[in-house]
């Protein structure tokens, strides 16, 4: 289930965002896009979960053109295919961190106590799945952050700056977290960071630019 990326580009009135990017991402293959502020880094992941649209080019997704599809089709797509871990975290302070993982399995109808017990264990929380998150630390977030994106097999795994509000050791502890998960499951996974040492664990860089990806 590639992502495939084709001369996209997308423009506030005439001021560009970002151009004429070009990108292939395999099943299993893991790409960091790096940049200066600025550049468009966010906002050209946020056209690859087709959260937000672009002026011109194409996103396809297993062959599927996500620019054909309505707001339902694409919330439906992003609901199976996608997991997102947001550098905010974006955990709901009222559930539980067993609840906040299960959130993915719930929306798609077919809640699994079990799985989300075992994405706990491969984060390393299985012990604190009854605690709110006010209870954990930024580093113990970001892990929940992981196994929410995950627990519904996505095939696709977008990351935006997960490390940018953690301290070095426990931003390298978070990595080697989602590396090591969104390897055991087979997804795609695309990084925004502007951290070289969460760069250079990728398969490979794209640096962009005003013009583009390169």
């Amino acid at each position: 289930m590639s992502l495939d990326i084709c001369d996209l580009s997308k423009h506030y009135g005439h001021t560009p965002v970002f151009s004429h990017v070009n990108l292939r991402v395999e099943p299993g293959e893991f790409v960091a896009i790096v940049g200066e502020s600025g550049v468009g880094k966010s906002s050209l992941l946020n056209c690859m979960a087709a959260l937000d649209g672009w002026s011109s080019g194409t996103i396809t997704h297993d062959g599927v053109d996500l620019g054909t599809l309505t707001d339902t089709q694409r919330a439906h797509w992003r609901r199976e295919k996608l997991g997102f871990v947001f550098q905010a975290f974006h955990v709901l302070p009222h559930l539980d961190v067993a609840q906040n993982v299960g959130l993915p399995l719930l929306l798609l109808k077919r809640p699994d106590p079990v799985r989300v017990a075992e994405m706990l264990d491969a984060v390393g929380l299985g012990a604190l799945g009854e605690r709110l998150p006010a209870q954990l630390s930024g580093g113990q977030l970001q892990r929940v952050a992981i196994a929410r994106a995950l627990v519904h097999r996505p095939s696709l795994l977008l990351a935006d700056e997960p490390t940018g509000n953690l301290d070095p050791s426990t931003a390298a502890q978070v990595m080697d977290v989602l590396q090591q998960q969104a390897a055991h499951s087979g997804a795609a996974l695309v990084l925004v960071t502007h951290s070289e040492a969460a760069a250079a664990r990728a398969q490979r860089q794209l640096r962009l630019s005003a013009t583009g990806c390169r």
